[in-house]
């Protein structure tokens, strides 16, 4: 889809890595530049056995790699001349003047360059402290818990990671067009700060409400998690025809009815099942618990109810989705991975190279000599 656009990365860890990976995935030339022995983020956990990194091997698939001496005039001459030749720039490196939309520009007018930063005006700043300024640690967790309760996924890096993909995308398009290039800045607590405030959170806050930890509950409408006789299940009603099903299934549909008239509530309205849910999880959860998790999949079968177990990450089906496939990843061996989760037609898992794999055929297409600059030290 994406094939002749060229992306020149310098980035490490997962946002900007991401967003590079998302276009290589769909086509693109992606190349990422490495510091000599690789990023900051070239062994962070997990690990293989072998010490290789997860994290890198997963977020640089699709890729071609280049190491170059950043610290060396010849090292930056090679990263300046692929970065004009490419014409798009994705990047969260700091404190390198060197590779600033200002300074790149003056070799390419119409260059594309997108910054990933912390802050808005370059404070730092990483996926786990946005989180904990904008407020979600605070309303996570169960009801009683006190202190805040972070989590495990990186939310705002994903995010932003694939806000700068469509930036990429959408400057490129600009430039097709018109011919002018972009500096675009993408501050990684503004992601989290607009996401907030599309999902409902700043405007909830400004209007006095306090949003309320309700554990695993749904907020705003019916749904939580039920221990069934051999696991756990997480089970969601959205709508009047989930919670009428899910009614039904356990047997509990008149006794629902009752107690809507007893208490005045309308169960077909969300906010009456979320206000109710302890009183409706109290006679719903007596049903899973008397059954396995295949008794509760035979009974929900061809029901409108939302559902499923919960997994840990061994326990899930590799085999039976079509996005992923066998690669064989240099450091690490033979794993099923992902491909793009966009399916437009043809679309194959591919292995993250070696760190520097590419790095003599890359400087080749710039007409440069890779063993002349390797005497130099200016490349490994």
């Amino acid at each position: 889809m994406l094939e002749g656009l060229r992306i020149v990365e310098i980035s490490s860890f997962v946002a900007a890595p991401l967003g590079g990976m998302t276009l290589a995935q769909l086509g693109a030339d992606v190349i990422r530049v490495d510091p000599l022995g690789g990023a900051a983020d070239v062994r962070r956990w997990p690990l293989a056995p072998s010490g290789t990194s997860l994290l890198w091997t997963g977020m640089n698939k699709g890729k071609r790699s280049i190491t170059v001496d950043f610290r060396s005039a010849e090292g930056r001459d090679v990263v300046t001349r692929l970065a004009t030749d490419a014409g798009i720039v994705l990047t969260n490196a700091v404190g390198r003047g060197w590779l600033s939309y200002e300074a790149l520009a003056e070799a390419r007018p119409d260059l594309v360059h997108l910054q990933i930063e912390g802050h808005p005006g370059g404070g730092p700043a990483v996926d786990y402290t946005v989180n904990a300024e904008m407020g979600f640690p605070q309303v996570t967790g169960p009801a009683d818990h006190a202190a805040p309760v972070s989590h495990v996924l990186p939310a705002w890096d994903v995010a932003c990671g694939l806000y700068a993909a469509v930036g990429l995308l959408a400057a490129e398009r600009r430039r097709s067009r018109t011919g002018e290039g972009a500096r675009i800045r993408l501050p990684l607590y503004d992601v989290a700060l607009a996401t907030a405030g599309n999902l409902g959170f700043l405007a909830e806050a400004q209007l006095g409400q306090e949003r309320p930890r309700v554990g695993n509950y749904l907020f705003g409408g019916f749904g939580r998690d039920f221990a069934v006789a051999d696991g756990r299940v997480m089970v969601v009603a959205m709508t009047e025809r989930h919670f009428t099903d899910l009614c039904e299934v356990t047997g509990v549909a008149e006794t629902v009815a009752e107690l809507a008239r007893l208490l005045g509530a309308d169960f077909a309205v969300d906010g009456d099942r979320f206000r109710h849910r302890e009183a409706l999880a109290a006679l719903i959860a007596p049903w899973f618990e008397a059954r396995t998790l295949a008794e509760v999949a035979t009974a929900l079968e061809g029901t409108a109810v939302l559902w499923s177990p919960y997994r840990r990450f061994g326990e899930i089906d590799l085999d039976g989705s079509a996005m992923l496939g066998d690669i064989d990843q240099p450091g690490v061996g033979r794993l099923r991975a992902p491909a793009s989760p966009l399916d437009a037609g043809e679309r194959a898992a591919v292995p993250a190279p070696e760190l520097g794999e590419h790095t003599d055929t890359i400087l080749a297409s710039l007409g440069l000599d890779a063993a002349e600059l390797r005497a130099k030290g200016a490349v490994a």
